[in-house]
């Protein structure tokens, strides 16, 4: 794999281009033995920005003795045009939906640039913002049960399971509401679940991991503490994953997930349908 020379990998969009990267991302992933120096370029909206972004094209092919490959979502023919005079592999996103939808609902696409950007005043956008600060307000059990009726789902788990990324990328993501709750060792003294939590029970989704990676994690925290010995961490997740299951509380191992799949799997199980941008 060493030996696998680098390319260059070009994700190229009039907006922010998160969209190119992320299905970019979802394609290349299909191909692990490949080395790529990836470079997002954002807001390409006029014909001079095209035009730079052909000459880093070229200035990659020349540096990396390959072809580089082009993720692109611009829609203004003349900028398509300039790019595509530098030599690169251009898999043009839009190229391929627009015309099929096209020919499908019977009208033309307006090609308008930053289109996405509308969604800034629709009511959408507005609930993802509020469920962003809800996740941050919410964060590892600052939460009151008046607060909490007003979430979507509340995680729980042990300290550093992957709560709060995945409470923070439902937010973003879906516009879920997602509070969440450490479950500690005085948690599993009393046997019971912290706070309020029973009363929201429905909402509950248990997140888990392996105690070696919870080791891990922690010791980048807190180096050779106790709360990061790998047998300190065996019985909190052994205590916590019996609490989960005599409260009814689904829950999943996150250990070799990525947190797409830990929010699609969660999405699933609470039965959250929130629309994705």
């Amino acid at each position: 794999m060493s030996d696998t020379p680098i390319r260059s990998v070009f994700f190229i969009s009039d907006g922010t281009g998160i969209t190119a990267e992320t299905l970019g991302h979802s394609l290349l992933a299909q191909f692990p033995e490949s080395r790529m120096r990836q470079i997002r370029i954002p807001f390409v909206d006029d014909l001079d920005k095209a035009i730079d972004c052909a000459n880093q094209i070229r200035e990659a092919h020349a540096s990396d003795g390959a072809r580089p490959i082009v993720f692109s979502t611009l829609v203004n023919p003349e900028t398509v045009a300039a790019l595509r005079k530098a030599d690169a592999l251009f898999l043009d996103l839009f190229e391929r939906f627009i015309g099929p939808l096209e020919t499908e609902l019977g009208q033309r696409s307006t090609h308008t640039v930053g289109r996405f950007h509308g969604i800034a005043d629709s009511m959408d956008y507005k609930n993802r913002i509020e469920a962003i600060n809800f996740a941050m307000a919410h964060d590892d059990g600052v939460s009151s049960e008046g607060e909490l009726a007003e979430a979507d789902v509340i995680l729980v788990g042990v300290s550093r399971s992957g709560k709060t990324p995945t409470s923070l990328y439902l937010a973003v993501q879906f516009g879920v509401k997602a509070a969440n709750y450490p479950l500690i060792p005085e948690d599993f003294d009393r046997n019971k679940l912290p706070g309020e939590l029973h009363v929201y029970r429905n909402k509950l989704f248990g997140l888990s991991i392996s105690p070696e990676r919870l080791s891990q994690i922690r010791q980048e925290r807190r180096p050779n503490s106790r709360y990061a010995a790998l047998d300190n961490c065996r019985y909190e997740i052994d205590a916590a994953q019996k609490l989960m299951r005599r409260e009814n509380i689904r829950w999943l191992d996150s250990t070799t997930k990525s947190i797409e799949e830990i929010s699609a799997t969660i999405l699933q199980n609470v039965r959250l349908v929130r629309p994705v941008y």
